[in-house]
């Protein structure tokens, strides 16, 4: 299991920047996150790394490439060697994300919106099923970072997750930077969409930076960047869920212009502290 709270509870993700100082210093740190498709060769420096740290540390795998969210089959292939990769390391936790990213054999790399409606949702939920009955376990679904809405919508964003953790058993990983700037790109109410979540299925949490940009109309754009500090705002949103849900395994997610490892070790720390904090306004 990821570590629930306490002092080094929260996590970052894995940089092969960082390989050699964490073996040399092992870090308190309550566990890594590792991106599934950079480790699906069977060897190689990445896993001899890897397989250091996780005789050290709890593990969480996140998938990136699966197109939950698409309208075509899954790729068995990606699923197997997914499959072997998690028998490999034994993960406390593996998330995807809800999104697409293949259509017509093509590979777009990036993570693309759903639709919410029925269609969509069934297709979502078969997927999921697929998915976990391949792994022998179940998954979390992450919450997206979206900048586009579809006419074609009859769900709002919480019930749509909502009905698919309802029917597929799944967990949710609710990145809570994703949740925040998806409410200011499109102007819905922050405090009501949190509500509407389904937050007792929440195992993990993510938290990340953002860059600001305006969309073409003017407006205010926040771009999930994954390339900057935790923001104020989100730190505030993060306090908020705390309250409401109590600790959780929480990951600082920083991909782009990826800072030395004590900048990331210090985020980690506050959301430990954050964390702490919320145990002690309970108490």
């Amino acid at each position: 299991m990821l570590p629930q709270s306490g002092q080094g509870a929260a996590g970052i993700g894995l940089k092969p920047e960082h390989f050699r100082e964490i073996v040399e210093t092992w870090p308190e740190l309550g566990f890594f996150e590792v991106h599934a498709e950079n480790y699906l060769v069977p060897g190689g420096p990445f896993h001899h790394y890897l397989g250091l740290i996780r005789e050290r540390y709890p593990l969480s795998i996140h998938g990136v490439g699966l197109s939950i969210g698409g309208t075509e089959p899954l790729d068995g292939v990606h699923l197997s060697a997914l499959r072997g990769l998690l028998e490999r390391y034994q993960p406390a936790v593996f998330s995807e994300h809800l999104a697409w990213s293949t259509h017509g054999g093509a590979w777009f790399s990036d993570l693309l919106p759903v639709a919410y409606n029925s269609g969509s949702l069934n297709k979502v939920c078969e997927h999921i099923d697929q998915v976990q009955t391949a792994l022998g376990r179940a998954m979390l679904l992450e919450n997206p970072a979206t900048y586009v809405e579809f006419a074609a919508s009859t769900y709002s964003e919480p019930e749509f997750i909502s009905e698919i953790i309802r029917r597929t058993g799944c967990g949710l990983l609710l990145d809570v930077n994703n949740l925040y700037l998806s409410c200011v790109n499109h102007d819905r109410d922050l405090d009501r969409n949190l509500d509407g979540l389904p937050l007792h299925a929440v195992g993990e949490v993510h938290l990340a930076g953002f860059s600001r940009d305006l969309d073409a109309a003017g407006s205010p754009l926040l771009i999930d960047s994954h390339g900057a500090p935790v923001a104020d705002a989100v730190w505030s949103l993060y306090a908020k869920v705390m309250g409401r849900i109590g600790p959780k395994p929480t990951l600082i997610e920083w991909d782009n212009d990826i800072p030395s490892l004590d900048v990331l070790l210090a985020e980690a720390a506050q959301a430990d502290l954050i964390q702490c904090n919320s145990v002690q306004a309970a108490a």
